[in-house]
């Protein structure tokens, strides 16, 4: 039977940041889309391994921005999906160096040198999907979250410079900006019912986002049926920047 436009079926995908939330719900879905999946995080990610038919766990760390720069000479990789992440709070006039540098090394650094990584491999044989996990604070400024804002904001950046240098050469390199999305992460928002509202109040679809919402669209950016996809930074947040 002829493969469909978005089957995975053949590929290696690795998944940084798989142990918890929107990572280990993007690499469930790579599985489910036919991919063996290389679960990446600096924790273990053997809850995510148990959940898909082909897959592994990796060891990566990305508090070293070039964590994983052998891993693709060890090993074909057809689709990396940078999700791993962290975020750090508090006012412009009193946020640290340390937690400047910590976010920034984790959020855009790494993400470079990971995806500069992958190239290296990839377009020797002309062909590979990168998916970058932006946010909407890539369109957006905010609030306690500079050094967030501004890591976010370098990598739609960096996807579209990418996809300017290696569209032509078998790469697609594409962003997907979720919005607010049901994780342990949003747990505090969710429970407070004014927060809470006022978030609902701002989404036309009249929910959160769940994390299948942002891994059926990583499957989709990886899969042949976005071939001519590049560049982008897709938003899948309800409709939140369109109020």
């Amino acid at each position: 039977m002829a493969m469909t436009p978005f089957s995975l079926d053949g590929q290696t995908a690795l998944v940084t940041g798989a142990n918890t939330g929107i990572g280990q719900a993007i690499a469930v879905a790579m599985g489910r889309a036919g991919a063996h999946v290389i679960c990446a995080g600096r924790s273990s990610c053997d809850e995510t391994v148990a959940m898909i038919e082909k897959a592994e766990a990796l060891t990566l760390d990305f508090a070293d921005p070039m964590a994983a720069k052998d891993v693709f000479a060890a090993r074909r990789v057809d689709i990396l999906v940078n999700n791993a992440g962290i975020i750090r709070r508090d006012d412009i006039v009193d946020f640290s160096e340390a937690d400047w540098d910590a976010v920034l090394d984790v959020n855009l650094k790494a993400a470079f040198f990971t995806c500069q990584a992958f190239a290296r491999a990839a377009l020797p044989r002309g062909a590979g999907k990168i998916v970058n996990i932006a946010s909407l604070l890539s369109f957006q400024g905010g609030i306690r979250v500079p050094s967030y804002t501004a890591s976010k904001h370098g990598i739609a950046g960096l996807t579209k410079i990418m996809c300017n240098e290696w569209a032509a050469k078998g790469i697609n390199v594409n962003a997907i900006a979720p919005g607010y999305i049901e994780t342990n992460n949003t747990e505090a928002l969710r429970a407070d019912p004014d927060r809470n509202k006022a978030i609902l109040d701002r989404i036309p679809a009249g929910r959160w986002g769940k994390a299948d919402d942002i891994a059926e669209t990583a499957v989709f950016l990886s899969s042949p049926a976005a071939n001519y996809i590049h560049g982008a930074v897709l938003n899948v947040d309800g409709g939140w920047l369109a109020r």
